[in-house]
């Protein structure tokens, strides 16, 4: 029997299992209860902690037999791991069904269950997040044993040259050059150039829907302006290269300036309109969530509409922005399809938005596609890539965090 099969008869009994669990359970608290007998909890949460008793520790065999062959390289067969895992969930049932009985308080362990479960997932994110780093380090590690780190973070040219054949026996790979300044540089000046137009934009918009603008208005406004959230990305990509990239090259050449089709302009600018719901939506929401009591303090001191919002609104609502606002460059520093279409994958060093760039996402791609050998200084590039990218992003967040804190200690202060 193959391993699909095998599974979906797995989870059929599995369900079989939780469906008599959970009536059997049920149908034996209400007995005890009609019997005249003091229960600590429903016939229904009795039914579901027989229920747990039953999925929860066959998931958890299963699980722990998956992360055994995964990490370790055993060979588990699947027949034996799902058999043992029936085999629990049918033990467990019978315990669930034992533990009906009236001084057993089946809606705190239901509970305890419940806190169990979200540690774990929360255990799982942070344990994905390691491993997710560690995986990037472990390979970024020996593209380092065959190029110097300094000169990938100070290299002004990303030339890969013959790597690949290098890798494959057939080249000396001596060629290769991977200086990461120009791919970074096409990264931040492409974000920079989105941040100042979805910023604005979106900081304003919000201010008009959450102060200024009719109930009718925000109805209709702000579910048409999250519309923008929703296309994607290779939409805008198509927007970016046929429709804005010859507006700017029109537009350089009415002032004497030379552009290209493939530059950093546009894509810059579709990226801004692309992160303005993210902005305008996380900030509408932050400045409503200030009290109207400041609000009304601030106007019966007989401070203007637009003073209170300038000088008590938006400081109090300023945290939530800069959040708002870093949600905002981590969607843009990762973004690649509009990259691509727009602003090309010619590594370029240069300070104009009108040349051809592009960014450290596209380079990864670039590196991990196609049919090169992995083992390559071109592949593993990506993992250094991946992993200098990460550590960017590290400080921003940091950053951002010390003038979030910073920030509110000396609103209180000024409060006080």
């Amino acid at each position: 029997m193959q391993t699909n099969q095998l599974f979906l008869l797995f989870c059929t009994v599995l369900l079989l299992l939780g469906l008599v669990a959970f009536f059997i359970g049920r149908s034996k608290a209400a007995r005890v209860r009609s019997a005249g007998g003091s229960m600590f909890a429903q016939p229904d949460q009795y039914a579901w902690f027989a229920v747990l008793s039953t999925a929860g520790p066959a998931i958890l065999v299963g699980a722990v037999g998956a992360l055994i062959m995964l990490l370790l390289g055993a060979d588990i067969p699947t027949f034996y791991l799902l058999a043992a895992s029936l085999v629990v969930a049918a033990a467990g049932l019978v315990v669930g069904i034992s533990q009906v009985r009236p001084n057993f308080h089946a809606r705190q362990a239901i509970e305890r269950a419940i806190r169990m479960a979200l540690a774990s997932a929360a255990l799982i994110s942070i344990f994905t997040t390691f491993g997710i780093l560690f995986s990037i380090i472990s390979e970024a590690i020996r593209f380092f044993q065959m190029h110097s780190f300094w000169e990938f973070i100070t290299g002004t040219t990303w030339s890969p040259g013959d790597s690949f054949l290098a890798a494959a026996g057939r080249g000396d790979g001596g060629g290769a050059q991977f200086g990461s300044v120009p791919l970074f540089a096409g990264t931040f000046m492409i974000t920079a150039i989105a941040m100042l137009v979805a910023v604005p934009i979106g900081l304003l918009s919000a201010i008009y829907m959450s102060e200024y603008a009719p109930q009718k208005v925000r109805a209709v406004a702000k579910p048409v302006l999250e519309i923008l959230a929703g296309i994607p990305t290779v939409v805008y990509g198509f927007f970016a290269a046929i429709t804005v990239a010859p507006i700017i090259v029109n537009i350089a050449g009415f002032f004497g300036l030379d552009a290209s089709y493939n530059n950093a302009l546009a894509p810059g600018i579709v990226m801004g309109i692309m992160i303005i719901p993210f902005i305008s939506s996380l900030s509408d929401d932050v400045i409503n969530s200030v009290p109207d009591t400041m609000r009304q303090g601030s106007l019966a001191l007989g401070m203007t509409k637009g003073e209170t919002i300038r000088d008590v609104v938006i400081p109090a609502a300023l945290p939530g922005i800069i959040s708002a606002s870093l949600l905002g460059v981590s969607r843009a520093m990762g973004e690649t399809m509009i990259v691509v279409m727009a602003a090309g994958m010619r590594p370029n060093l240069t300070a104009n938005p009108l040349e051809d760039m592009t960014t450290v996402t596209v380079r990864i791609v670039a590196a991990l596609t196609g049919d090169q050998e992995f083992a390559s200084a071109e592949t593993l590039s990506a993992f250094a890539l991946g992993l200098v990218l990460f550590g960017v992003t590290l400080t921003l967040n940091l950053v951002s965090v010390l003038m979030i804190r910073r920030f509110r200690e000396k609103y209180r202060v000024n409060n006080l």
